[in-house]
């Protein structure tokens, strides 16, 4: 499997934010969205065997785990003997996606967090996924404008989603307008910084 880093840092979103994590980010991604804040990740990576993986793991026993990328499930195949290696530990995971990808066979292992993308991204996400979210996985829109947000409005207006919704700013935006949009039109919605990039951490 192709792997960009691990490392062991804060949960900087999504609903786990705060937590200490262990951060497994898998190189390879099949988009290019314009604000992208891991464009190292986009190709290539370290070849690592399944083992050579969790030995990195175990040194640490991290009770929560976060698969990223990239697009995880680029390489679903080798992806998911380290998932259930981690499930029999009982190892809390996450698996943040890019939307593009089906993932039902991994919730058994995993929560879902569908990064369902926005206009300002330059790419789109497979809407259909979002009637595979379940009440313990989330779904997330990364906004940079009213336009987004509008089109994050319409999206949940047409699919029926029953995770968690987060509305997070592309870091550096006007938060102003993002959280005046969401309170005058009564969104579902938590409105959530990126916590790393505040404290400045990975």
């Amino acid at each position: 499997m192709k792997i960009a880093e691990i490392f062991r840092t804060l949960q900087g979103e999504g609903k786990n934010q705060g937590k200490p994590c262990l951060f497994i980010r898998l190189g390879g991604c099949n988009l290019r969205c314009r604000w992208c804040d891991t464009k190292y990740a986009q190709e290539g990576g370290i070849e690592m065997s399944n083992d050579a993986i969790l030995e990195q793991v175990w040194r640490t026993n991290p009770p929560y785990v976060c698969i990223t990328g990239g697009e995880p499930f680029l390489q679903a195949d080798d992806l998911e003997p380290l998932l259930a290696s981690l499930h029999k530990r009982g190892t809390m995971v996450d698996i943040e996606t890019n939307g593009t990808f089906e993932f039902t066979r991994f919730q058994r292992y995993a929560s879902i967090c569908m990064d369902v993308k926005c206009p300002s991204s330059g790419e789109k996400s497979d809407l259909a996924l979002l009637d595979k979210i379940r009440p313990q996985d989330s779904v997330k829109f990364v906004v940079d404008d009213e336009a987004d947000c509008r089109y994050a409005q319409e999206v949940m207006n047409t699919h029926h989603i029953n995770g968690e919704i987060f509305f997070s700013p592309v870091y550096g935006t006007d938060y102003k307008p993002i959280t005046g949009f969401i309170l005058i039109n009564n969104l579902p919605v938590r409105f959530q910084i990126q916590l790393h990039k505040i404290l400045r951490v990975k």
